[in-house]
């Protein structure tokens, strides 16, 4: 008697892609490892380029010493995911990760227009399980940002997690991050 079996896919850890990206497999590709699965992400246009740097220059200026800000490097959320958020506010000093990459952010910001339901629903849910208590969405369709607090479960959202607080500024605003609520960003900082 056969038995039948179901194919299912090979879900990757970090240290797999690592090896992976280690023997080339990623050269001259934009890729992260989400929840296993390596993602291809779109090449970068200008003005999120712009918006980029515009966000880690008005961030590294809010948080000062103490923190230093990443811009497009790898993040880990657990043995499945490494993404490479936009920006992303770091307690400590860079030589700290010398050895691994951080795994605790203070603020973690993803830039978006041609990825905003990707980085509402996915990127939201997997940076609300890894316990970012803080995710913004810098808008660039709708010129706004989107704050994003309170990681909770939700079995609903796309990895088990969302944030149970959301709120849009427009460029006319100001925001107050949560790790330093007395400082004030402007929204208009962040915008092309």
């Amino acid at each position: 008697m056969s038995v039948l079996a179901v194919p299912h896919a090979h879900v990757w850890t970090r240290s797999e892609y690592h090896k992976m990206a280690e023997l080339g497999f990623f050269d001259h590709q934009r890729v992260e490892l989400i929840e296993g699965q390596v993602i291809d992400m779109r090449s970068m246009g200008s003005e999120h380029a712009t918006a980029v740097a515009l966000t880690a220059r008005a961030v590294e200026r809010v948080f000062g010493p103490g923190y230093f800000t990443r811009w497009q490097r790898p993040f880990g959320v657990g043995e499945l995911s490494e993404p490479e958020p936009d920006v992303a506010v770091i307690a400590g000093e860079i030589r700290d990760y010398t050895a691994e990459h951080p795994t605790i952010a203070v603020l973690v910001v993803e830039v978006a227009d041609t990825s905003l339901a990707y980085d509402r629903a996915e990127k939201a849910s997997l940076y609300a399980k890894a316990g970012v208590a803080e995710y913004w969405i810098v808008n660039l369709i709708d010129r706004q940002l989107e704050v994003h607090r309170s990681p909770v479960l939700a079995r609903e959202a796309a990895y088990g997690f969302e944030y149970a607080d959301t709120a849009v500024f427009t460029g006319a605003e100001y925001v107050s991050p949560l790790a330093l609520p007395h400082a004030t960003i402007a929204v208009a900082d962040l915008l092309p």
